[in-house]
């Protein structure tokens, strides 16, 4: 009953929902595209094999080591991958090409994931992180298909949001076959929420098995190298509201360090443009590199406003700040400079990585700041002080390294519903 009412309201706000979709295709035009497969009509699917589900960007990178990994072990069995965001569907065809079917992933109504699993007919289901839907998952207990949440986080803000829609979300825990959770902390949330205890194991998080490609490396070596000895750092994955006080910062770093340059990376692609308009109001020259010039002398800027180039980025630097935590928004993924070996700096807001963020502060690899002006004083410092830089970016290195190993228990599991 719970979720026919949630059905019934859904439906209800269809119209709501499309003249939202309207207006993010007129600020992003690619949203403007292949909308059949929101209602699971069209797109490549390739059915009876795996289906794994990553709403956009950042799950998508998250899932890459494992769909590479499941292609090796299963190629007889062909992969599907679904996400939400046109920019989630770029990255998905980026990092696989034609090697995996891909499409959107339909509207939470019961007749159109029923469609859509009617075309999949998938041997098992992985979703990963947290991108659960009430309709999608009981049509998945309906046709039989064992649900995977894979690399599963919860932070204590999301478990609160749930618990007040614990009506509708019980069911749809209880429902999944396995949770691979990434720390204790999360498990006993998602006990809290209905997850069986003994359908979760506390696997960590797959990102610590990140591991750079060495093409990418020599890209970024290559680039760092036009740049000559110039201190480099990194705002990545920024948001409205942290980019003016990131170029605050930089103004007055270039006090004291003249020829120091900033690579800003906006999170989202249709800021891409209003942040370079704040680039050009703060005095500042810049290079987009989505034109491919070189920084000149004169340049203080690199813009990051390309897709699917971050980690490439962060290996240009010296320095890293993870944005999405100067404001409220809860961080971004740590892991990915940590691995590289920066001194990494975040905002106070870190809700969303606090297991992994307070591991790595722990070690003496992440230094939390308060405000632009503090975080304009940690850059300054580490900038000038190659020991500390190391010392570090050591101490990152040692922590990923440390805690690598969910990605083959995570597979191990996935195998095993393979073979019911």
């Amino acid at each position: 009953m719970t979720r026919t009412l949630y059905s019934l309201f859904f439906t209800l706000c269809m119209p709501l929902i499309l003249v939202r979709l309207l207006y993010r295709a007129w600020r992003a035009p690619a949203y403007a595209k292949r909308w059949s497969e929101r209602f699971a009509l069209g797109g490549d699917i390739r059915s009876e094999g795996i289906w794994v589900h990553a709403v956009s960007v950042g799950e998508s990178i998250a899932a890459a080591p494992m769909v590479r990994e499941l292609l090796r072990r299963y190629p007889q069995l062909p992969i599907t991958i679904t996400c939400m965001t046109p920019t989630g569907s770029e990255q998905i065809r980026k990092l696989f090409g034609g090697q995996v079917g891909h499409a959107y992933l339909p509207y939470d109504l019961p007749w159109l994931q029923r469609r859509l699993l009617r075309k999949l007919q998938p041997r098992v289901g992985i979703i990963m992180e947290t991108e659960l839907w009430p309709n999608l998952v009981a049509e998945c207990e309906r046709a039989g298909v064992p649900v995977v949440l894979a690399n599963a986080r919860l932070s204590e803000r999301s478990a609160n949001g749930y618990q007040r829609v614990s009506w509708l979300v019980r069911p749809m825990f209880a429902a999944l076959d396995w949770v691979a959770v990434q720390s204790q902390a999360e498990a006993i949330r998602f006990a809290a929420l209905g997850v069986d205890k003994s359908a979760m194991t506390v696997t960590g998080s797959i990102k610590f098995d990140f591991r750079p490609p060495s093409e990418l490396l020599a890209q970024a070596a290559n680039l760092r190298a036009v740049w000559g000895s110039r201190p480099v750092w990194i705002a990545a994955s920024t948001h409205a509201g942290e980019d003016e006080q990131i170029l605050r910062a930089h103004q007055n770093l270039l006090r004291q360090l003249p020829d120091a340059l900033l690579i800003l990376v906006p999170r989202h692609p249709e800021r891409f443009d209003s942040v370079a308009r704040l680039v050009s109001d703060a005095g500042l020259g810049q290079v987009r590199r989505s034109q491919g010039g070189t920084p000149a002398a004169t340049d203080a800027v690199l813009l990051g406003d390309t897709m699917g180039e971050l980690v490439m980025l962060y290996a240009c630097a010296d320095v890293a700040f993870v944005g999405g935590s100067l404001v409220p928004n809860g961080g971004h993924n740590y892991l990915e400079p940590a691995a590289l070996g920066l001194p990494v700096l975040s905002g106070p807001h870190r809700f969303n990585f606090v297991e992994i963020s307070d591991l790595l502060q722990g070690a003496g690899a992440l230094q939390v700041v308060a405000d632009g002006r503090a975080l304009e004083q940690a850059v300054l410092q580490l900038l000038n002080d190659a020991r500390l830089r190391e010392q570090a970016g050591n101490a990152g290195k040692a922590v990923v390294e440390a805690n690598q190993g969910a990605l083959e228990l995570l597979l191990q599991g996935i195998g095993q519903r393979l073979q019911h």
